[in-house]
């Protein structure tokens, strides 16, 4: 019976936890310009210029990049502001 019970609620209520730390990742989209990322991730992220720059060029040249770590309610704001300017984010 507890197998049956797995199946139907495979998720412990760790693996939905809000205060596990967690990633905002964002993606490369070629659309957008370095200078429009960089200025989004100081504005939105509190990075200082140098972060910034490296984000951005990671993103563009590996498709990714972890921008910010923590929990999920706080980088829930942080990703949502970042979709609303033209930028694909995920918290992972």
């Amino acid at each position: 019976m507890k197998e049956n019970q797995n199946l139907k609620n495979p998720l412990k209520k760790d693996d939905v936890s809000v205060n596990k730390n967690r990633n905002l990742i964002l993606y490369n989209d070629n659309t957008n310009t370095f200078d429009y990322v960089i200025n989004c991730l100081i504005e939105v992220c509190d990075h200082d210029i140098i972060q910034a720059e490296q984000c951005a060029f990671i993103t563009h040249y590996k498709g990714k990049c972890d921008i910010k770590k923590g929990d999920y309610k706080s980088l829930r704001p942080m990703r949502k502001i970042l979709i609303d300017k033209g930028l694909k984010a995920t918290i992972d």
